[in-house]
């Protein structure tokens, strides 16, 4: 049952905006290189010049059918382009090259985990390849807007949900959970900052039962947190007017977070306003049914049939498996542990190593994964080192401290620094017997059933051994000596 509130129920649709990885743009042979100086990547094709033709680039409508494929979607095997017409400063053709009536893929679905561990099936209408318009720049030139065409024609797949979303957590869960399927497969790299995944999200207000409400659509927002807030800001906006007897006006609306408000941008358009029409210049793109099962076969395991596995295989928990298969290399970095750590018996361990210390380490250090000091094969091998109790876990995280630091191995920091863990029983008993010896008080407070004190005897062994000693093992002899 959706929850409400303040007796409203909140219905949510989002429309997100993924760049494909293609060397080229979509109609032309310019470069999708980004960052590169403005207006030197937009070529007499971009801007639909007289005399010039746009020619569909193959690699696009794979990465297309390629992302139909992880979502389960129909495929339309003939697909067409239309021409969208509005007039935009930074869109000099004075229309758009997209689709209409005829997606490249049609309906599908994602199932998205919410943080109670609860899964909900979020319906895909459809998915449809276009261009990208290039990019307004403001301020750069004092009271003048300069206009940037270097993005335009750049390769985009807009893929819009169905109205399934009934909160803010459902809806940030869904984006999350696109933005980690298209770069699993590969189809976009989902740099948010760059502009490479944004998301428009459509937001209204019913009472339970009724039909659905009027809906505004917040524009290209392109950050997780500012999805959540400008959602919860136009959540309050709309209760504000319905509650005081207004009514909602249809319009595309632009989130501030600095002021955290949305403002009205222009009233949103209907698809007839656009005047879709065929593009005279494009063909019909046809698909085989071989080309399809080329791309199915070339698709990788996708996260929901892995986050299985590391269930099932590597006995893991729902949430563990969940975070480890945010991202395809992070899954792919994990199962490379496991085999360095001695296979699926080492997973779990392996699984609270590569979640614990070796992520706040990223963290704190601000690398990405592929830019760690420490290689899967280094961490696995220094679990294994725990595992056949060379090191306890208390000793690991000195070896790990090392080998991040000095980009070593478990065995060569171990042997370097003199870390092996002691486990000779004669050598552990010694201590013990010093110990209890200096502290017969908390040895009474044990046998009168204080274990606080027995735990404060084991870290005083521990502490003698410099932390040496094997855990297990001073608990054994310490019993057995005390009794």
């Amino acid at each position: 049952m959706a929850k409400l509130i303040d007796g409203w129920e909140v219905v949510i649709g989002l429309e997100i905006h993924t760049q494909l990885q293609t060397k080229t743009k979509i109609f032309s042979g310019s470069s999708t290189e980004f960052g590169q100086d403005p207006n030197t990547q937009a070529s007499l094709v971009d801007l639909a010049m007289p005399g010039v033709l746009p020619v569909l680039n193959q690699a696009v409508v794979d990465l297309a059918v390629r992302f139909g494929l992880g979502i389960d979607a129909y495929i339309d095997q003939a697909s067409v382009f239309a021409r969208k017409n509005y007039f935009y400063p930074d869109s000099p053709k004075g229309y758009q090259i997209s689709q209409m009536d005829n997606p490249i893929v049609g309906l599908g679905h994602v199932d998205i985990q919410l943080e109670d561990g609860s899964v909900k099936r979020i319906g895909v209408t459809r998915a449809h390849l276009e261009e990208d318009a290039g990019k307004s720049i403001h301020g750069a030139v004092a009271g003048m807007t300069g206009i940037d065409l270097n993005r335009a024609c750049t390769p985009l797949l807009e893929i819009v949900s169905e109205p399934d979303m009934r909160s803010v957590e459902e809806a940030v869960a869904y984006v999350k959970t696109i933005h980690t399927l298209v770069r699993w497969l590969g189809i976009s790299d989902g740099n948010m900052a760059e502009g490479s995944f944004r998301c428009d999200c459509n937001v209204s207000l019913r009472r339970p039962g009724n039909e659905f409400g009027t809906r505004c659509e917040l524009k290209n927002i392109n950050s997780f947190r500012f999805i959540e807030q400008a959602i919860n800001v136009e959540i309050e906006r709309q209760m504000d007017i319905l509650e005081n007897g207004g009514s909602i006006k249809q319009e595309t609306r632009l989130f501030d977070p600095v002021k955290m408000e949305t403002r009205s941008m222009r009233s949103k358009e209907e698809a007839n306003d656009y005047r879709y029409f065929p593009d005279p210049d494009l063909l019909p793109v046809i698909i085989t049914d071989e080309q399809i099962e080329r791309i199915r076969a070339e698709l990788p395991e996708l996260p929901v049939a892995r986050r299985a596995r590391f269930v099932s295989e590597h006995q893991l928990s729902e949430y563990d498996s969940h975070v480890l298969t945010l991202s395809r290399e992070m899954a792919d970095f994990y199962e490379a542990v496991v085999v360095a750590a001695g296979g699926a018996k080492q997973a779990k361990l392996a699984a609270n190593w590569v979640m614990g210390e070796f992520s706040a380490a990223l963290n704190k250090a601000s690398l990405e994964l592929q830019n760690s000091p420490v290689s899967a094969e280094q961490l696995g091998g220094m679990v294994a080192r725990i595992v056949d109790n060379t090191i306890s876990g208390k000793i690991a995280k000195q070896v790990f401290g090392f080998m991040w630091d000095e980009g070593k191995t478990a065995d060569e920091i171990i042997a370097e620094k003199g870390l092996k863990q002691e486990t000779d029983t004669g050598a552990i008993e010694a201590i013990i017997k010093e110990v209890l010896a200096a502290n017969e008080k908390m040895v009474e407070e044990f046998k009168a059933g204080k274990e606080k004190a027995f735990n404060g005897l084991v870290g005083q062994v521990m502490k003698a051994s410099k932390g040496k000693a094997n855990p297990a093992q001073v608990n054994e002899l310490m019993k057995k000596l005390i009794s």
